[in-house]
Parts: structure tokens; sequence; C-alpha cells
């Protein structure tokens, strides 16, 4: 049967999500900080409606906002949804945030016999907008029961990961990790080329071949070459999220050298001014650096 499903966060993966569910055939509201971002989803057919006034007849709440912050003002803040909503609705919830915040947000729900499936996402805007998401996800039997058709209409992918909130959040700092060295490694690694006569161009035409090769090398590579830093996923994401490794690894003790050198280097894209750049322009950090000019730059 058809749901009610409200989208809060129109980014570039909430818009696209929304844009999925609404094509799976619900009812789908979406809600943004930007009006422009809103009023061209109704103008695809996106529902009518306020906020608060429509809480109460939703079924499903998917929460696409920045961080920790941005999700519990949306759950609990003055306009927060959940007190609002209809016992045994749920709320999916897909920002980057600590697992013990995940498992916060899922007790304060359970208090108005709300669901809450921790569900981080992956895949970027273009596979959020083809319903083709990786989602990482823990929560009770009755949470998943109740997102199944969210689920089923962003995802290509859903990993089951436990019974409670946190295992989902968990999952996602690991891959946060990953994807957060690989495009600073990717940066430098294609910089280092430059200084050795091995033009961007070439690097893509042979690394992608070669046991070097990474998905973000080979999604964030092209960015550089083309000289086209429009943001997909923007610099100032990776502070936050690798910040947020850095705490999960500092609370268990456990040492992430890696992980902070990456960090540092999206700060100092950041301090440049790069930070509402696609995030593989922390290769101009590198290039500064070395006195090099990327695709698309005055020598």
């Amino acid at each position: 049967m058809p749901k009610k499903v409200a989208v809060i966060g129109l980014g570039s993966m909430g818009y696209g999500i929304a844009q999925s569910i609404l094509a799976a055939g619900h009812q789908t509201f979406g809600f943004d900080v930007v009006a422009a971002q809103m009023h061209r989803f109704r103008a695809e057919g996106g529902a009518e409606g306020a906020r608060e006034d429509i809480a109460a007849t939703l079924d499903a709440v998917a929460v696409v906002v920045l961080n920790a912050a941005q999700t519990e003002d949306v759950l609990f803040g003055p306009q927060g949804v959940v007190p609002r909503m209809a016992p045994g609705s749920v709320v999916m919830a897909c920002a980057t945030v600590p697992p013990a915040f995940a498992r916060e947000m899922a007790a304060r729900c359970a208090e108005h016999h709300v669901h809450y499936l921790d569900a981080p996402i992956s895949g970027g805007a273009v596979k959020a907008a083809q319903g083709a998401l990786t989602i990482m996800a823990s929560g009770t039997a009755e949470a998943f029961a109740a997102a199944a058709e969210m689920l089923d209409a962003t995802s290509e992918k859903v990993f089951r990961l436990g019974d409670a909130a946190g295992a989902g959040s968990a999952m996602k700092a690991v891959n946060q990790l990953l994807a957060g060295v690989h495009i600073a490694t990717m940066a430098e690694a294609m910089t280092f080329g430059m200084t050795q006569g091995v033009p961007p161009e070439t690097f893509m035409e042979v690394i992608p071949s070669c046991a070097g090769n990474s998905w973000m090398l080979e999604n964030r590579g092209p960015h550089i070459v083309d000289g086209d830093y429009t943001p997909r996923s923007a610099v100032n994401i990776w502070p936050k999220d690798l910040g947020i490794v850095l705490d999960i690894a500092r609370d268990a003790q456990f040492s992430a050298p890696m992980t902070a050198t990456a960090l540092a280097q999206y700060e100092a894209a950041a301090g440049m001014g790069l930070g509402g750049e696609d995030d593989a322009a922390v290769a101009k950090v590198y290039a500064r650096m070395a006195g090099l000019a990327l695709p698309g730059e005055a020598s």
C-alpha cells in the first residue's frame, strides 16, 4: 500500500531520496531550510503541507541532514516531528552520527512509541536519485518492517547490521574513514604524478586498471581532470565526518593516524576557502604547496 512519507533535508542526497520515494508511488513531502528546494520538489509532484500539520499523519520520516545536531533538532527541537508522530510510525535517520547518538535518539523515539532505524547511506547523489543507495542499517525488527517501503524505494543494497541502533552508524564511520582517506590519497597521488611529468589525464587512463585503484579514485579523479569542482560532495563534509571517526577512535583508545592526516588536508582546503567545492578540491592543497597548476587553472 502507498505510504505517507516526509523527507527532511533536500540536499544532494536527500533530494534524490525524496525523488525515489515519490517515484515508487508514495505520497511524499519534502522539507528543507532552503525554500527553493521545497518548491522545486513540489513542482515535480511532491505533496503540499506544513511539517507540523502533517506529522501526525505520516507513516515514515527520512531525516537526511548534515549532522547529529540537525538530526536532533528535526526530531525533538521546537518544531520536532517525533512528539507529533503517530505510534508505530518510523524515523529513518541517514546522517553520519556517532553510534552513541543513534542509540540515544532510538531511546527517545521509543518513549513516543515511534520506531527508529539507524540507517546511514552511501552511494552519492546519482545513486540516491536512482534509488540505488547502499544503506547500513540497524534497529528492531519492527523498525525494519515499518521502514520497508522506504528501504525498497531508495536502496540497491540494505545491510541489516543488528537489532539495535548504533551498529549502522559504527559501520558508516568505518566507511567514512576509508572514503575520506581515499580521496585525500588520490589527490596526493595525482599531484605527485604531476611532479614527475604524469598529467592527470594519463593518471586516470592508467591507475584505474592498476592495483592502486579505488572507487573514490575513479569517481573523484575525473572532477580534477575536468577542472569541475561543482559540489557533488563538498570539502566541508569531511572535517565533520572524519572528526566523528576520530572522536569514536579516541573513546575506544584507538590510534587513527591516517584519518588524522587526511583530516588535516580537508581542514587546510576549508581554510583556503574551498569548503563549498567538491571534495576533490583537496587536490588544490597539494597543488598549491607544490606550485602546480591543475587542469582549468592558469599556470
